[in-house]
């Protein structure tokens, strides 16, 4: 007996070791697939990295040289000053949706960051005012010149120096959005909902642009909304309405990358990054993914109802003045840069008519859980007078009220594309 059951312990002896070797065995496969899923991970995080860096190309400051304003806060925190500009490069012949040809930069927008990133300001630039610009890309400094035309002489570079003698405000970075590559952004988070009134169509250009509360608009859709100029009965002669659009639809662009649905989506949130960066030109110290995604960090908690898009206040040259059609800015303007300069909040006097990055009150989006702001703009103000941020025509002016109490919000001009 004592022999049989020596052998059976001789017998079942290599089958427990059998079974401890296997487990290792399985354990060793863990681990290394373990390692390697790490490292073929990293690896594409790593290069994906730097694909989005390549994809962003850069400039310096330093060509504006000597004579730049100095910073003025002096408080904690560091506010930041970006200029933004939209390379609207036109090609084909059905491209000449405002009548220009070449590249250009028909968009100027400076985007304000409060130093406790409680507030976000956007201020809009018309093309069309007239300003004097400095010596910039090989050519004499000009007097009473529309503001776009300094793009084409010297590019972002030559804006940038414009801005900073115009206004007398330092910038911290500069970002040049292709208007191109724009629109692969939209495409990119699926389209973006915007609440367009009516039909806009343009058949000279091949636009059309759907009515919708709200209309999902696909890149190309939404380059023909920001951009088109035949808007209504009339083409729109200003630039403050097409101000108005853009405003409007990046208010809409700001929401659908914020919501949950794009940022929970790996797919959108790689091609939004991916189409992002292959349109940006921005000076060397925002020139990558991390800077920038520092910067959208100290954004997040910032809420939609604090993120407000501002027009420069202007007015209208005369009819018989050889700048007719044009604008000149008022003395309220510089009271608009200098409370941006000193990093205070803008008052509801400079916000009428301001643009929130809510949705409008009167829209499908906002009716269903969004803002509940008595005003299509989400101003705090309790009336929507005509301001210089929204100006009449010259055509209108003769009907512009003496004093901000003759209007009431139902009686302010509608903005062409625009829901009420």
């Amino acid at each position: 007996m004592s022999g049989a059951h020596g052998a059976e312990t001789e017998t079942h002896a290599p089958k427990r070791k059998g079974k401890v070797k296997r487990k290792h065995t399985v354990g060793r496969v863990v681990a290394v697939s373990a390692l390697v899923l790490a490292l073929v991970t990293a690896l594409s995080v790593v290069f994906f990295y730097r694909h989005l860096n390549g994809n962003i190309e850069t400039g310096s400051f330093e060509a504006l040289g000597e004579g730049r304003p100095e910073k003025v806060y002096r408080g904690n925190g560091e506010p930041l000053n970006i200029l933004v500009m939209g390379d609207d490069t036109r090609s084909g012949e059905d491209n000449d949706i405002d009548q220009e040809t070449g590249g250009g930069s028909d968009t100027t927008i400076l985007v304000h960051l409060s130093a406790d990133r409680s507030r976000a300001y956007a201020v809009s630039i018309p093309r069309d005012s007239i300003v004097d610009r400095p010596e910039c890309g090989g050519s004499s400094a000009a007097t009473e010149v529309k503001w776009n035309a300094a793009f084409n002489v010297g590019g972002e570079i030559c804006t940038a120096d414009q801005f900073e003698q115009t206004t007398g405000i330092r910038l911290d970075h500069y970002v040049v959005v292709d208007f191109n590559g724009f629109g692969e952004m939209v495409d990119a988070v699926g389209g973006v909902p915007v609440c367009v009134p009516e039909d806009i169509v343009d058949r000279k250009h091949q636009i059309f642009v759907p009515a919708g509360d709200p209309s999902v608009l696909s890149g190309d859709q939404a380059l023909d909304y920001v951009r088109a100029r035949y808007v209504g009965e009339l083409i729109q002669q200003n630039d403050i309405s097409r101000i108005r659009r853009q405003q409007e639809f990046i208010g809409a662009l700001i929401r659908e990358v914020k919501s949950a649905g794009t940022l929970t989506r790996l797919d959108k949130v790689v091609n939004f990054l991916d189409a992002a960066t292959r349109s940006l030109r921005t000076d060397e110290d925002l020139g990558s993914v991390t800077r920038i995604g520092k910067i959208a960090l100290q954004l997040q908690n910032i809420g939609l109802d604090n993120v407000k898009f501002v027009t420069v206040p202007t007015e209208y040259f005369p009819m018989d003045s050889e700048f007719r059609g044009s604008v000149f800015w008022t003395p309220e303007a510089d009271t608009l840069w200098k409370l941006i300069n000193e990093d205070k909040p803008l008052p509801p006097s400079v916000l009428n008519g301001a643009v929130s990055a809510e949705p409008p009150s009167t829209s499908s989006e906002a009716q269903g859980g969004g803002s509940a702001s008595p005003s299509p703009s989400g101003s705090a103000s309790p009336s929507e007078t005509t301001s210089p941020s929204e100006t009449a025509s010259p055509s209108e002016t003769a009907s512009t009220p003496e004093s901000p109490s003759d209007t009431a919000t139902d009686e302010a001009e509608p903005i062409p594309g625009v829901c009420a």
